[in-house]
């Protein structure tokens, strides 16, 4: 079979060499497949659940990690949502994919770079539902954007970019509602990420009336009676929050004290100098406009204006810790936890006010970059349960992992590992391209991150002329053990000269190892066009 042959995949073809079923699997010894609940939010720290930060609230998200692995070093591959969860979903890294900004997507259905999660489960003979956020960015190239795998599928946006052929779609669903939040986050910018949005309010609608409750509904309402009792279960359900905005309902807003808000420190300096994150907003007006704005708002504010902002973030994860219980309640009522895995992620992280009050994500610094990540349910080995893995991990290793779980052969092609398995990573790799809403993009930023360094490699300006300049590379250098706000760049420092080849040398190899062996799917598409 010709290559290209084997990486085209159809939704009733089997790729070949995926689903072979794994001696090893982490199953029943009755050979029955594991549940798969995939748990996912928005935009929610690494740092934003009760059993890291006491100040947060999230007890059955706490719960689960007392019961299964955390993983404590965990990144994204790309700090924005598109590029990070066509990464995660395809299991490849984002200039693999060719999906690296929030205006990508792999928009030809016939010629995908391999079959996504959720059509490797419906392959594998599991029952596919899903409800809330996927973010492909697929619709653009394709009159009829795919499901991609999932039989059942509830959709929290309407025919647009976002909507998937033959799902159920919110503003269809509850038009009414949708006019209602609609109206409550007027003016809340692009994305919700405006001042308006980060400031937020107390919700005066329904929470079933917010896009997450909606999502919630339906999912609660599959489980009464939509899930095939002669199947495994692979359940996906993806918020939209902690994002902005912040319209966040009372109950949730007063589980918090505000005198117990800490306020966001913030570093000795006035302006990036050198860094990744000042080139970003030299070359992007949308991001640097955007910035501008936020700082503007938040230096005049008093302190508990700022950590009214930070109370409502919280208060968003610990709404959606609600849902969550109130699902795995539901699941383990119709018996779909006695043989399961349960994981926890979210797409990358949030700034949420530092380095001089920048929000949302856009950066390779660890609070957009670093995710919660757990693993929990029944079919994780006793000895593993109620323990922290400090081990790098990276999100393009829930494919293999969940594959691993229910008895599928990876692709050996994949960027990541098998979490549940023994080997480790040097380090962990994530990298930024620009939001895809500026004129010109921006040249290519690339992390390295170990658990007491980080190496950040980037150039200023745009990438079309990027190679006539690398002259021009520039690099940051953190000690994370002691610095862990990453405030102070030795990248210069000849003291730490070492330190920088070395990290230098590994992002280098890591990166011709993985990139020689998964897909090149620009040079695919060319082909099946000729």
């Amino acid at each position: 079979m010709k290559r290209r042959e084997f990486l085209q995949y159809s939704s009733a073809a089997t790729t070949a060499g995926v689903l072979l079923a794994r001696s090893d699997a982490v199953a029943r010894s009755d050979g029955a497949r594991p549940n798969i609940i995939f748990l996912m939010t928005d935009q929610q720290r690494w740092d934003a659940l009760g059993v890291v930060n006491p100040h947060v609230k999230t007890p059955n998200l706490d719960r689960l990690a007392k019961s299964g692995v955390r993983f404590s070093q965990a990144v994204c591959q790309a700090p924005l949502c598109v590029a990070s969860r066509n990464s995660l979903m395809f299991g490849y890294y984002p200039s693999q994919l060719g999906v690296r900004t929030n205006e990508d997507g792999l928009r030809d259905e016939d010629c995908l770079p391999s079959p996504p999660l959720p059509e490797i489960l419906r392959q594998a003979g599991y029952q596919t539902a899903g409800f809330g956020k996927t973010h492909w960015g697929h619709g653009k190239g394709n009159p009829a954007p795919s499901r991609r795998g999932f039989e059942y599928r509830a959709v929290p946006h309407g025919r647009g970019e976002f909507y998937e052929e033959g799902s159920l779609i919110i503003t269809e669903d509850d038009p009414d509602g949708v006019n209602h939040y609609q109206k409550e986050t007027r003016g809340y910018g692009p994305g919700e990420e405006g001042v308006k949005g980060y400031i937020g309010c107390t919700s005066q609608i329904p929470n079933r009336e917010h896009r997450d409750g909606w999502i919630a509904e339906k999912c609660l309402e599959f489980l009464d009676s939509g899930v095939d009792p002669n199947r495994p279960l692979f359940l996906y359900l993806s918020f939209i929050k902690p994002h902005a905005g912040f319209n966040v309902p009372k109950e949730y807003e007063d589980l918090y004290d505000i005198e117990t808000v800490p306020d966001i420190p913030q570093p000795p300096w006035e302006s990036e100098q050198n860094t990744h994150l000042g080139a970003i907003d030299e070359s992007s007006d949308f991001l640097g406009d955007r910035y501008k704005e936020w700082r503007e708002a938040w230096s005049k504010m008093t302190s508990l204006e700022r950590r009214r902002t930070t109370l409502r973030y919280w208060a968003n994860c610990s709404w959606l810790d609600g849902y969550m219980g109130q699902v795995l309640d539901r699941l383990k009522k119709i018996g779909r936890l006695e043989n399961s895995i349960i994981a926890f992620l979210s797409d990358h992280g949030e700034m949420l006010g530092e380095r001089h009050h920048r929000f949302s994500k856009y950066c390779l610094y660890d609070s957009s970059v670093r995710v919660p990540l757990i693993l929990g349910g029944s079919a994780i080995p006793e000895h593993l349960r109620g323990t922290t893995d400090d081990r790098q991990a990276e999100l393009v290793d829930i494919l293999p992992t969940l594959q691993g779980i229910a008895g599928i052969d990876p692709d050996p092609g994949l960027a990541g590992l098998d979490l549940l398995g023994d080997k480790k990573r040097v380090g962990t790799f994530s990298e930024f391209h620009g939001s895809g809403f500026e004129e010109e993009q921006p040249a290519p930023a690339y992390m390295w991150r170990k658990e007491d360094w980080k190496l950040i490699l980037h150039l200023q300006g745009h990438v079309g002329d990027a190679l006539s300049r690398t002259e021009s590379t520039r690099g940051e250098l953190y000690d994370l053990k002691n610095d862990p706000n990453e405030w102070n760049n030795l990248y210069d420092s000849q003291a730490h000269s070492q330190v920088r080849e070395a990290m230098k040398t590994e992002l280098l190899m890591h990166l011709a190892c993985v990139w020689n062996r998964g897909p090149n799917y620009s040079r695919m598409i060319e082909q099946k066009q000729t």
